[in-house]
């Protein structure tokens, strides 16, 4: 059941939203870009065979980078104007706009709260064409492509499984592999008790899994195929996120304030 203060926050965020926001041209603009330069890049391969193999590094990688931008920048206010603006963005208002209680959206509007500006796909596009070049370089220009065309697959990859972690419950979200994994992965990262060092990845739980920084306690073919059980939460993590599920009245927009056994509790078991 959403709170009050859930309530009230969503309540003036929608408010706030310029009344020239548009859910579907914000999506229709990022994924056509994003499915055009991957067509364009597959149409100028020539006898790609084993540059395919790259996709592998870059993939992993990519999972890594994720959770790293995750818990370091959106989860770590750090005083330099684009970091501490995407800081506000997620911690500030998407963990307020969504906990574990209430995590779906309503309207196409609510996408602005879903959705990463264009900036950032412009961003992932100057990266992808940095290293895509350095790996036609240093290989060939199969190479540099099939880089690219990973970057920006998995980017698209993100913003969908994250559109899925948000929308109502539906067959396709509960059934369909990777996504009921990622679906309660991502829910139980909105609890507010857990919610600062726990289930960085929005993709594959990869790196959490590798990081420690998951509330399961199983392997990785466990992790990627975990669905919506949650017969493996950690057991010391089960209080916290029972007690922060139910009163969010030492929650801030910063994050929850722990007492010093719930900020002991949280670090067990932590790799970093």
């Amino acid at each position: 059941m959403m709170s009050e203060r859930q309530r009230k926050f969503r309540e003036e965020y929608k408010a706030d939203i310029s009344p020239l926001y548009n859910g579907l041209l914000h999506i229709g603009v990022m994924y056509s870009v994003g499915i055009a330069a991957i067509w364009y890049c597959l149409t100028q391969l020539d006898g790609a065979g084993w540059e395919w193999l790259i996709a592998i590094p870059v993939f992993l990688a990519g999972n890594f980078v994720e959770w790293a931008m995750h818990r370091f920048v959106m989860h770590r206010r750090i005083d330099v104007y684009a970091l501490r603006a995407i800081y506000d963005r997620h911690t500030r208002q998407h963990h307020q706009y969504f906990t574990d209680n209430e995590a779906t959206i309503d309207t196409t509007r609510e996408f602005r709260i879903v959705f990463f500006p264009w900036r950032v796909l412009i961003t992932l596009g100057v990266g992808g064409l940095t290293f895509g070049y350095l790996a036609s370089i240093i290989f060939n220009l199969n190479a540099g492509y099939i880089l690219f065309i990973t970057m920006v697959a998995q980017y698209l990859i993100y913003e969908t499984f994250h559109y899925c972690c948000h929308v109502h419950e539906n067959w396709f979200v509960r059934n369909m592999p990777f996504i009921n994994t990622i679906r309660r992965h991502h829910t139980a990262h909105h609890n507010q008790g857990i919610m600062m060092k726990y289930n960085m990845n929005l993709t594959f739980p990869i790196a959490d899994w590798a990081m420690g920084t998951t509330d399961l306690n199983r392997g990785l073919i466990g992790h990627l195929f975990n669905g919506y059980s949650e017969k493996h939460v950690k057991e010391e993590l089960k209080p916290i996120i029972k007690r922060f599920r139910l009163d969010d009245s030492r929650v801030t927009l910063d994050g929850p304030q722990l007492t010093k056994e719930e900020n002991e509790t949280i670090d067990r078991g932590l790799v970093i």
